[in-house]
């Protein structure tokens, strides 16, 4: 054989080792619809299809580490495990009693200090790297890209920031409306928060966030190029950190350091997971986040926890009229919500931004005018709870001291605010303040934060979240800014992510062409019945009434019905809906059903299918927009209707419209 033979040979035999030296593995899902092929060759990758369609093209991942090692280049794999779990999670604070847990699991074992599990779900995938390193190690970047097979729609929402660099736009509050664009579209110099929407074939849709994120920066999208291609972006370990922002309550990070995370030693990085859909409102109700987050700890009790409404006193700026006081952040004030909430069983009354000195950061030097321990005990009496507003670095400079001070003076719990980051050192603030808490049985209220990952599962008393363009925007936002689609879009994605704190209840309501921004008197954009529709269509186990006492007992109806809705629940079922377009959610709690439905600015008329309430006979509390509230929003009705014995009732939306509706069993 001569030398160019051989040379040949040799060469055909080393990429015929290199072809070898590349395995394959397939995951499917309990159904066999959902399939996650991973590549594991120099690089690792994972692709995704449902059905005949593609979703998500290979896409590597990886981990670097500051000290030269990778997990997912160059990784020599060691052994492969696959398992069936099939299981149900018992819930106390949740949107319904039990979550079936039933997937397929890959296990992948490298000799390179980690492990890679990916899981396969009915309704989507997960992955996570585990590192088992004993050592300390510090995680430079990660790799956790998107490939899109096709340019897609998604739905983006941009941090909102004036930011020129993507470094800046770490800083931000979590809260925007959504972008309709293709993905070859994205500003290239900006970021998007998470959980974020893409457009698949034959009306399928992805969605794309994470769960369990408990000492790691959490992730945002970036496309850099133009291309069909997301990638992650991570916030740098913070290096300094100085009091400053509103009010002198946060925490402005001056610089960072050249990596992203930095661990004692080896443990589970968050998940990385793509929820899919065939239908858009199976969005609106699912379960993954809460699946994938790590249990609560059985030593510990949690059934002091309890959910309900709050009456909240920002929104409306304290307003109450036919009172003979000056109305604003005092007893006189407070007493009077106090009364108001008792009055209307409503379980608790928050005293929001104002009760402490303002731009002291200091949770014990309270303003003149409030005696807490005279209002915590004259609440009690009245069988309602309170509920303290706390800036971040007040709260954190001395947690547990705050913390055991107003648990024994009764508080109930603790709404903090103006994190506004998510790298990894706030991430473990996170979980601290969830830990503390619980320690001196308080809730906790995330408020100027991320989207939720879960840590409401391990931690019950983590009650609710903001990171959301809630219906506090409406105080200041221009008329251009469109709420109404906003109403019937985050519920696809970020409530997907877990609760929300919305803060919905407007008693006064603008149709379209009469909204604006009103900050001591705000307006709601739709219809009075929209905003009744709200306490059914979003999950919120604590639950604001935003608007004024004053104004709610002028309308006792709407009052008693918002009141009554309860915040957990036994069932959800998403009825119907489209992205952006409208939705309808059904909730049970006992023997009673809550059904609650939402129109963009688009009149609509939907014929339920309400044969999910079994035999016999019921009838339903019904608040529907009036002939009128096209012109007039807080046009409704209220009426008793009999649900056929076929299980169809059609109703009509207006513009900005909705309805809300208690079923109950009848004789």
């Amino acid at each position: 054989m001569n030398k160019k033979a051989l040379s040949s040979s040799l060469l055909a035999l080393l990429a015929f080792c290199g072809m070898q030296a590349q395995e394959n593995f397939q995951l499917r899902s309990p159904n066999g619809k959902v399939v996650t092929q991973v590549t594991i060759g120099k690089t690792i990758n994972y692709s995704v299809s449902q059905g005949e369609d593609l979703i998500l093209s290979p896409s590597p991942i990886s981990i670097s580490l500051t000290n030269g090692e990778t997990y997912g280049v160059n990784s020599k794999l060691s052994k492969s495990l696959t398992t069936t779990i099939d299981r149900v999670i018992h819930t106390d604070i949740y949107k319904k009693k039990e979550v079936r847990d039933h997937y397929n699991e890959l296990t992948l074992k490298f000799r390179n200090s980690f492990n890679l599990i990916f899981r396969a779900y009915d309704d989507g995938i997960a992955y996570r790297f585990v590192s088992t390193s004993r050592k300390p190690f510090e995680v430079k970047s990660e790799q956790a890209a998107f490939n899109f097979p096709s340019d897609r729609k998604a739905y983006v929402p941009y941090v909102k920031s004036n930011a020129q660099t993507l470094e800046q736009q770490f800083y931000n509050s979590f809260e925007d409306t959504y972008q309709h664009i293709n993905i070859s579209q994205w500003d290239n110099k900006r970021l998007a928060f998470l959980p974020l929407v893409v457009e698949c074939d034959h009306g399928k849709k992805v969605a794309i966030t994470e769960a369990d994120l408990t000492d790691y920066p959490g992730m945002y999208l970036h496309n850099g190029d133009g291309g069909t291609s997301l990638k992650g972006v991570f916030a740098g370990y913070p290096n300094e950190i100085k009091q400053g922002g509103h009010n002198e309550l946060q925490g402005i990070v001056k610089s960072r350091e050249g990596y992203i995370a930095r661990f004692d030693k080896g443990g589970a990085f968050p998940w990385r997971t793509l929820v899919i859909s065939e239908n858009d409102y199976e969005l609106a109700n699912n379960d993954m986040v809460y699946r994938l987050a790590s249990a609560p700890d059985k030593t510990m009790d949690y059934s002091w926890v309890k959910p309900g409404k709050v009456a909240w006193d920002w929104w409306n700026d304290w307003n109450l009229y036919h009172v003979p006081f000056k109305t604003g952040v005092n007893n006189d004030t407070y007493k009077y919500y106090i009364d108001f909430a008792s009055s209307y069983g409503i379980q608790y009354v928050i005293l929001d931004e104002g009760w402490a000195v303002n731009k002291k950061a200091d949770l014990f030097q309270v303003v003149p005018k409030i005696n807490l321990k005279e209002l915590a005990a004259y609440a009690a009496k009245k069988n309602v709870g309170l509920i303290l507003w706390a800036g971040y670095w007040a709260f954190n400079r001395d947690m547990e001291k705050v913390c055991k001070t107003y648990s024994e003076m009764g508080i109930k719990g603790f709404k903090v605010d103006f994190m506004d980051r998510d790298d990894q050192v706030m991430v473990d603030f996170h979980r601290r303040a969830a830990e503390m808490t619980a320690k001196y049985k308080l809730m906790i209220d995330f408020h100027g934060t991320y989207k939720p990952t879960g840590l409401n599962r391990t931690y019950p008393n983590v009650i609710n979240f903001e990171g959301v363009h809630g219906l506090e925007q409406m105080k200041w936002a221009p008329a251009e800014i469109d709420q109404v689609t906003y109403d019937v879009t985050f519920p696809y994605i970020r409530m997907l992510a877990g609760p929300v704190d919305y803060t919905q209840g407007a008693m006064r309501n603008a149709t379209r062409s009469n909204y604006r921004p009103v900050n001591s008197e705000p307006m709601s954009q739709g219809t009075r019945c929209h905003q009744l529709a709200e306490y059914v269509v979003f999950d919120s186990p604590l639950n604001m009434m935003c608007d004024s006492p004053s104004n709610y007992m002028n309308e006792k109806e709407c009052t008693q019905f918002i009141a009554g809705v309860p915040t957990v629940w036994d069932r959800t079922l998403a009825l119907n809906g489209e992205i952006s377009r409208y939705l309808t959610i059904a909730r049970q709690k006992g023997e009673v059903w809550y059904v609650g439905s939402l129109t963009d600015w688009n009149e609509r008329t939907l014929t339920l299918d309400l044969s999910f309430l079994g035999k016999g006979k019921y009838e339903a509390e019904l608040f529907r927009d009036g002939t009128n509230a096209d012109k007039v929003a807080r046009d409704y009705v209220k009426e008793t209707v009999a649900i056929p014995a076929n299980g169809k009732l059609s109703v009509h939306m207006a513009p900005g419209g909705g309805f809300a509706m208690k079923i109950y069993p009848v004789q």
